[in-house]
């Protein structure tokens, strides 16, 4: 079994995130703690944040306050709703949250079932709870589950010393094209995207970015790609690479047949509205970019802003995780294009989504600390992104990259400029065969 434990400032954004999965027919609330009961056992977001909110109110410090924990076992292991209640429960209380108010979602979404803690953190004083070794314990905790529900063992995969990991590059190591090559050869297998600009949004997240060409060969205008790394402005410290030397999947062709491909099977994603909707909330509960981006960063989602020389927002993309779909805000709704977020954000946020979906009227807790601190763009670490991944993460801020990490082939040494060339000599040899049969 497999926990990721993430902390936030807006316990809403979590509760709404899990609830919509509920509403979504896509989820269920199996179990609450220390949660006050309703008349027909149903629960709104309002209802669930107000046994929370004495906790919230009381706290003055901490930052992020928000538990949002998530229990994974294996997809081979046949968990009934009544294991996953005492799972949940023998988890918070192993971990110290045991008298804590927390509920518990069941997710159906995706290809294995898999349950969402929602706490927080604080005690009904305000004071945080120790949360010292917190990897390892959850760890431990979990290994002692395993045994317990007799669920398959979740065990760190050993890495090749030599593997390229996947992760963002760094313009600055020498070898940046084995750094690009490890990004670009994996990403069609996860994510689907329907455009270039998607396709570079996500790039981004790792300091990539794809430009395309036009060039005229015997006659024919021909398209091509070429690749640069980024440096933390966004520019572009290194010279081009060409698509070909890292395989023919990374040249536009493979790319146009994998956008027709995504735009198939996106018409029927069904995050799609719990994508929409999650944002929608976040438009209504954060006054700025900054806490808008952390919540849905909170939710699995990376929002990628793109602006122009006048600081003008002209595209806004949605990188959604869990699903592992990248969207433009206007195929989501045409209250989140690029001109929408322009006038939301034009006077410090203050201005409110037109016909925004109704959210029940709650305040949510102050702290003393600043919570609008910027934050780097980078991939996120989605409680359920990969069963290849075997890690216990403590910060749900920690990389993608390490999720995706353990499922890479071990054989990434591979030259890609040395392939090219031999294919290019097999090419020049079979057409001096030709001409030799002439």
């Amino acid at each position: 079994m497999i926990a990721k434990i993430g902390r936030g400032a807006n316990i809403i954004g979590a509760l709404y995130y899990n609830q919509l999965k509920v509403d979504q027919e896509n989820g269920a609330i199996l179990a609450t703690h220390r949660i006050r009961e309703t008349v027909n056992g149903q629960f709104t977001v309002n209802q669930l944040y107000s046994s929370f909110e004495p906790y919230l109110m009381a706290n003055r410090r901490t930052e992020k306050p928000v538990l949002h924990i998530s229990l994974n076992p294996n997809p081979k292991d046949s968990v009934t709703d009544e294991d996953f209640k005492k799972i949940a429960k023998d988890y918070m209380d192993l971990m110290g949250y045991g008298d804590q108010p927390y509920v518990v979602f069941k997710h159906t979404d995706i290809e294995r079932t898999h349950i969402h803690i929602v706490s927080t953190c604080v005690d009904r004083y305000g004071k945080k709870l120790p949360d010292s070794y917190e990897k390892l314990r959850s760890m431990n905790a979990c290994r002692e589950l395993e045994q317990k529900y007799q669920l398959l063992p979740a065990t760190e995969k050993n890495q090749n010393s030599k593997e390229v990991i996947f992760k963002p590059v760094d313009y600055k190591e020498a070898n940046v094209k084995s750094q690009i090559a490890s990004v670009i050869r994996h990403l069609p297998k996860y994510y689907k995207y329907q455009s270039l600009g998607a396709y570079n949004a996500l790039l981004s997240l790792f300091n990539i970015t794809a430009e395309q060409i036009t060039g005229e060969i015997q006659g024919r205008i021909k398209l091509g790609l070429v690749y640069f790394a980024l440096d933390e402005k966004g520019e572009k410290p290194t010279n081009p690479f060409k698509s070909s030397l890292f395989g023919k999947q990374a040249g536009m062709e493979s790319l146009q047949n994998h956008f027709e491909q995504s735009k198939v099977k996106m018409k029927t994603e069904p995050s799609k509205e719990i994508l929409k909707n999650s944002i929608e909330v976040a438009m209504n509960t954060t006054t700025n970019e900054i806490d808008f981006k952390k919540q849905l960063v909170d939710q699995g989602v990376n929002t990628v802003v793109r602006r122009n020389d006048k600081e003008r927002i002209y595209g806004m993309t949605f990188i959604d995780h869990e699903s592992r779909t990248v969207w433009n805000g206007s195929q989501l709704s045409k209250n989140l294009s690029a001109n929408i977020f322009n006038e939301l954000w034009k006077k410090d946020g203050t201005q409110k989504v037109p016909n925004p979906i109704k959210i029940e009227n709650t305040v949510l807790p102050k702290n003393k600390e600043n919570d609008s601190k910027p934050e780097n763009e980078k991939p996120h670490a989605l409680f359920d992104f990969l069963n290849g991944n075997n890690s216990t993460h403590s910060n749900i801020d920690f990389g993608l990259v390490e999720s995706l990490g353990s499922l890479l082939p071990n054989g990434q040494g591979e030259d890609y400029e040395e392939q090219a060339f031999a294919n290019q000599m097999k090419k020049k040899a079979k057409r001096n065969n030709h001409r030799g049969k002439k």
